[in-house]
């Protein structure tokens, strides 16, 4: 075999390997999605229509509130359905979570109906509370948009297995730190912005489940995601 094809094949076998090892992320350049609240509550105090039990713990979760006229909310609903729900049901204990006051069980049902196209919606639940509930749980986020009088918001929150919630503790672009413009956190994703939800969620939650199976393989380092988090915070 010529001398000449022999190259061109061993470049054709190698050049793949390379390009693959390339992408496949570094356990010491590796960083983890920031924790930004440690102490996220439980969700005890809330019902669903079929008794079905719901909760943080043990679970990747979009926490979102919808208020008392959720059908209101159709569009942020509809994007999360299509955005995050559909390209993330997937992945193992991964659950959206959909807070509504008690009484609006038939809205509920009402707006599942609209945004759901027979699609497998295992990983979608309602859960309803007392107001005084639903504010003591938006109340243990951390957040810098209120919530309404009606107990609803666009923006939603990622919140770990470990009920801490994620985010961004320098939320600040490329551009942005050349400049070394001031340090602004992400601790919540409006759903009604497409680009937010498409480019910094998605990343984020795949940024996250990129963690836990890190830590199922026993690569993660939990101590550099802590001297991250705290240089970030001095900064």
């Amino acid at each position: 075999m010529p001398k000449k094809t022999v190259a061109v094949l061993v470049i054709l076998f190698f050049l793949p390997v390379v390009f693959l090892l390339f992408l496949y992320p570094s356990t010491h350049n590796y960083n983890p999605l920031q924790v930004v609240d440690q102490n996220v509550s439980e969700l005890q105090f809330f019902s669903t229509t079929d008794d079905t039990e719901v909760k943080l713990e043990d679970h990747i979760t979009i926490l979102g509130f919808l208020g008392d006229n959720p059908i209101k909310h159709n569009i942020a609903a509809s994007n999360l359905k299509e955005l995050v729900y559909d390209k993330f049901k997937g992945f193992k204990k991964f659950q959206m979570v959909i807070v509504l006051p008690k009484g609006t069980e038939e809205q509920a049902e009402a707006l599942q109906k609209e945004i759901n196209n027979y699609d497998d919606m295992r990983f979608w639940h309602y859960v309803f509370g007392e107001p005084g509930d639903i504010k003591t749980l938006f109340n243990s986020l951390k957040t810098e948009e209120p919530l309404a009088d009606d107990l609803s918001t666009d923006h939603i929150f990622i919140v770990d297995k470990d009920m801490k919630q994620r985010g961004r503790i320098d939320d600040r672009n490329k551009t942005e730190v050349e400049k070394n413009s001031e340090v602004y956190p992400l601790y919540s994703y409006d759903c009604i912005e497409v680009a937010e939800i498409k480019n910094k969620m998605s990343d984020d939650l795949r940024i996250l489940f990129t963690e836990y199976r890190q830590k199922r393989k026993g690569n993660f380092d939990s101590s550099s995601r802590r001297a991250e988090d705290l240089k970030a915070e001095q900064n």
